[in-house]
């Protein structure tokens, strides 16, 4: 008996880090220090030195059952970009800049392609948020997940200069809300996704005219990762009062949580076109309205407060970076809440 025939193939692992070095490499910032095996991720914080009182900042998630379609459709070199999004994203809504990420991928065997397949996608994330991927673990657990299946979540690190903080104390009512468009359904609701469609392949694989791909496409659609479009309009001179990533809990529980006590946020649902998808989910599975919205982002990944007379200027840092967004409400007084109108 041996290690390999009670389930873990050691040389598997070593495998699946020699295909992931590659696309590792393309995620180095300077501040990163030794290479990819070593027992820790080693990271300068010398240009921390440089603000007035840095702040650390730090996220962890994962990609909850959105795997599953991953497994379906065997497309592996997506889900990743969604676990660094759920992680920066929460980062930059607290005006910070991600610094590195670390992986964790549970498995019931370790194929290295597939491996290999999901960290491309991981460092893709990386890429896209500016932040470095310094390590991982691919946990090997047979009998305790199907050979073919694997989890996948992660955690990162950022920094802000304390000043620069977004932390809503400063909202009241007139400030202008600003929506930024999501790619989809991004990494939530999909234990409610997956009721309303069969998990077939073949009802998958369907396409669709208005959704312009086939449904699978359109559910596995990465997250948006927000990081470079609210640098954006920082660089643009714009003090972000409030910052409202649209996650689990759709609007509802997301936008209160930038609000300060007094003051409520009131959103237009005419102000922006509703993605079809939304429109499909809610019909598939005759959901309520009330129930979409606290449920999924319909089609708004990120939610601004800004100052009215910054609204001109935010919108068009937006677009610098390729990010779609609209004047969806603003903050009136009353009871912390979402009123939608």
């Amino acid at each position: 008996m041996d290690y390999k025939k009670a389930g873990v193939d050691i040389e598997a692992g070593y495998r699946s880090v020699e295909l992931m070095k590659e696309h590792v490499k393309r995620t180095m910032r300077e501040e990163v220090l030794g290479g990819l095996g070593g027992f820790s991720g080693a990271f300068s914080l010398a240009k921390i030195k440089e603000m007035e009182e840095p702040v650390l900042l730090s996220g962890t998630d994962g990609c909850g059952t959105k795997v599953k379609l991953a497994f379906l459709l065997d497309k592996h070199d997506t889900i990743g970009i969604d676990a660094v999004a759920m992680c920066v994203n929460d980062i930059a809504c607290a005006g910070g800049e991600p610094l590195f990420f670390l992986d964790y991928i549970a498995c019931g065997k370790n194929y290295p392609e597939k491996i290999a397949a999901i960290v491309s996608g991981v460092a893709e994330g990386c890429v896209q948020s500016d932040c470095a991927l310094i390590g991982g673990e691919t946990a090997e657990h047979p009998g305790l997940m199907p050979e073919d299946e694997y989890d996948l979540a992660g955690f990162a690190v950022g920094v802000v200069d304390k000043k620069d903080l977004i932390t809503g104390a400063s909202i009241k009512a007139g400030d202008a809300l600003i929506g930024i468009a999501s790619t989809g359904v991004h990494s939530n609701g999909f234990s409610l996704v997956r009721k309303v469609f069969p998990m077939e392949r073949e009802v998958l694989d369907t396409y669709h005219d208005a959704l312009g791909k086939t449904l699978g496409e359109a559910l596995l659609a990465p997250t948006r990762i927000y990081v470079k479009a609210l640098r954006s309009v920082k660089e643009a001179g714009v003090r972000i009062k409030g910052c409202s990533h649209i996650t689990g809990g759709g609007f509802y529980e997301n936008i209160p949580r930038m609000l300060p006590d007094g003051v409520k946020a009131v959103v237009k649902k005419d102000s922006y076109k509703i993605p079809e998808i939304f429109r499909m989910l809610a019909k598939e599975g005759s959901i309520e309205e009330q129930m979409m919205y606290n449920t999924f982002n319909m089609g708004i990944g990120m939610v601004l407060a800004v100052d009215p007379a910054d609204v001109d200027a935010t919108l068009a840092a937006l677009a610098k970076t390729g990010d779609q967004a609209w004047l969806i409400g603003e903050v009136t007084d009353g009871e912390k809440g979402v009123e939608l109108c």
